[in-house]
């Protein structure tokens, strides 16, 4: 397997919770390594930049809305296959179908407002890091 990065985000709804110290201990539980991290305040042009793929289904103002109401933490996660990993760790989108001891089983309130966000592709992790991070921000680790 390869070694790749993905994008996370621990959302408005987790980080008003103080979700974000056990949220991230469960990435790095899995394996997962942070190489950069940190806490914004969305703007709604970057919630439009980062969820673009989004535009004209009937979620996406809710959505950038919801993203830019309060502080989210933006982290990059490298390791094998972190997007497949990163995804299994947080669970179903929806809270109900999620398996159990997932980020979203045990964190979300639901399908709007679940916790977290994670690539769903290498393509997408590219954009959405250079959406947030500079390439000095990312720390190679060992």
């Amino acid at each position: 397997m390869a070694i790749e990065r993905t994008f996370s985000i621990i959302k408005p709804d987790a980080v008003a919770k103080n979700r974000i110290g056990e949220i991230l201990a469960r990435f790095e539980s899995s394996g997962l390594r942070i190489v950069a991290c940190k806490m914004v305040h969305m703007s709604r042009e970057l919630a439009e930049t980062i969820y673009h793929v989004h535009i004209g289904r009937p979620f996406f103002k809710d959505l950038v809305e919801f993203m830019s109401s309060g502080p989210v933490v933006c982290s990059v996660l490298e390791g094998e296959d972190a997007i497949t990993r990163n995804r299994a760790v947080m669970g179903a989108t929806d809270p109900a179908k999620a398996a159990a001891g997932t980020i979203r089983a045990d964190f979300a309130e639901s399908v709007s407002r679940n916790a977290v966000h994670g690539s769903d592709s290498p393509e997408s992790a590219r954009y959405e890091i250079s959406c947030v991070f500079r390439p000095s921000d990312l720390c190679d680790r060992p």
